[in-house]
């Protein structure tokens, strides 16, 4: 029986935050969706979820539909649905505190404040599994944090932004084929 990877990607539904900073999940989850050439996404369990292959290895793809400060609920509810334990779970978030167009991954930590990881912790009564972090940078001057997460980036901020997402994904591949510490060696 082939291993299976959750891979979740967090953000917010609605179009208004399509493409913002704080979907940064949902970008990279879709970059993955593309490249495995995956059609069909469906809701389920909370979350708009597809199936793919990648090598010999299931991948759930999930983008929670709950907003991201309660994504841990649907993260659970799939985990339980698809018998995918914590060490399988691949959570993938901007982060504020990594410069824009870089990404670092890491297994466990804390939520840094982040309301999408605080949920996730919560809800799976652990912090153990793993996190590709999709650098933002933090915002310009006196801006609000929220104002700017939310924000569309432009220009060569849009650019990093798309970088980003990319080696997202890479990294995520990356993770399923290598493992922790060479994915590390690689993005960190």
């Amino acid at each position: 029986m082939a291993e299976t990877y959750l891979i979740a990607g967090l953000g917010n539904p609605g179009d208004e935050y399509a493409h913002t900073r704080h979907n940064a999940g949902f970008d990279t989850v879709d970059l993955i969706a593309d490249r495995l050439g995956v059609r069909y996404w469906k809701t389920e369990g909370g979350a708009l979820t597809a199936k793919a292959v990648y090598r010999d290895t299931d991948l759930v793809l999930a983008k929670p539909q709950s907003f991201m400060n309660t994504s841990g609920g649907p993260v659970k509810q799939l985990m339980n649905a698809y018998g995918v334990d914590a060490d399988h779970l691949i959570v993938i978030h901007d982060e504020l505190d990594i410069d824009p167009g870089t990404v670092r991954v890491k297994f466990g930590g804390g939520h840094a404040g982040h309301n999408g990881l605080r949920s996730i912790c919560d809800k799976l009564n652990t912090r153990d599994w793993f996190r590709v972090r999709i650098g933002i940078g933090r915002p310009p001057g006196r801006m609000n944090v929220a104002d700017y997460v939310l924000s569309l980036p432009r220009k060569e901020a849009k650019d990093d932004f798309e970088v980003a997402c990319s080696r997202g994904a890479e990294a995520v591949y990356s993770l399923v084929d290598h493992g922790l510490a060479k994915t590390q060696q690689d993005f960190n």
